[in-house]
């Protein structure tokens, strides 16, 4: 039953969050320079042609009206129409969220796998390779720019070491597997094609690690830092001394309490990696979620940035549902 009510609760606060990020965003939205109906009626377009434009698109509107619509429309699922394309929001987001989850699954598969392993063996072997390892990790990750760390990769990579592909999520000339998921990865396993899998997957390396590095770089001290605090305790001490297996004492005792900090910052970091998507995504030409917000901020066509932000903040607040669930199902004490 406690269970049930703390699952309640979260719910409700996520929904108010929701609402607040819908209406502050809605009137940052507006303040931004320019006349969206004027940039889709174009520079040489007529005032009664821009009016039409605006009507069509309730920008004639109060603030407070325009907010109460897009709230009466979400409820139906219906994100409005694009400004410069015509076409419904939602059916756009529809086809570049897939490029963006590719991507942004990635960089979490290696924040947390890399994460937790770099972090727990620098701790057990301080002053060694990983350890060093791991200092160079944190000093790339927290103290460069995300988008100067991905154009010196390319540099790097790509015209020294011709290691990786300049960008794009497959080179020019291949058709992209037929469409079932949207990820180029599982749909070219979908049909076996596992050449097309491969180039899929190496096109997908460098950018999934460098959207993953600022994250990888907290993860890597914090599990570090979690290890070092554990092996310390007085019930960790006491298994030593009773000569129990080192991995056992590691892995068993240590590991399993050492990791519900990590745990509990996967779902901040998820949201702060979809943020990140903008950076990316347009340094390595992955058109994802990035790519069509670069576009809408170009054109001001507020409904689809609108769009887009609500769904980087919904997938945000929902991976954080998970992790809190998780976190409680894991310690009862949390209330």
């Amino acid at each position: 039953m406690n269970f049930l009510v703390y699952i309640l609760k979260k719910l409700t606060y996520l929904t108010t969050v929701l609402v607040g990020i819908i209406i502050i965003l809605f009137i940052i939205v507006q303040m931004i320079p320019g006349d969206p109906a004027r940039a889709a009626a174009g520079q040489g377009a007529s005032k009664e042609r821009v009016s039409e434009i605006r009507k069509e698109f309730g920008l004639d509107l109060p603030v407070y009206i325009q907010i109460y619509k897009y709230f009466g429309r979400i409820i139906n699922l219906d994100l409005g129409k694009s400004i410069s394309t015509k076409k419904d929001v939602l059916d756009e987001i529809i086809l570049y969220l897939p490029a963006s989850m590719e991507l942004v699954v990635s960089a979490m598969f290696i924040n947390i796998l890399f994460g937790i392993l770099i972090g727990v063996y620098s701790a057990i072997k301080p002053r060694q390779i990983i350890d060093k390892l791991s200092n160079i990790i944190t000093i790339l990750g927290m103290g460069l720019p995300i988008f100067w760390v991905g154009i010196i990769s390319q540099l790097l990579f790509y015209k020294i070491l011709d290691i990786f592909p300049y960008g794009g999520r497959l080179p020019a000339g291949i058709n992209p597997p037929a469409h079932h998921t949207g990820s180029y990865i599982i749909d070219s396993l979908l049909m076996g094609d596992i050449g097309l899998f491969s180039i899929s997957l190496h096109h997908l390396i460098l950018p999934a690690f460098i959207m993953s590095l600022p994250e990888l770089a907290v993860t890597v001290r914090i599990m570090r830092n979690s290890i070092l605090n554990v092996l310390n305790k007085e019930y960790i001490v006491t298994a030593k001394a009773k000569g129990l297996n080192k991995n056992r004492i590691l892995f068993v005792h240590a590991l399993k309490n050492a990791i519900m900090i990590p745990i509990s910052l996967f779902g901040m970091q998820t949201g702060w990696i979809l943020g990140g998507t903008l950076l990316v995504e347009s340094v390595f030409s992955w058109g994802g979620l990035g790519y069509l917000a670069y576009n809408a901020i170009y054109k001001r066509d507020f409904p689809i940035i609108m769009g887009v932000t609500l769904v980087i903040s919904l997938c945000f607040v929902l991976v954080n549902f998970s992790v809190d669930i998780i976190h409680k199902y894991v310690d009862k004490r949390i209330t």
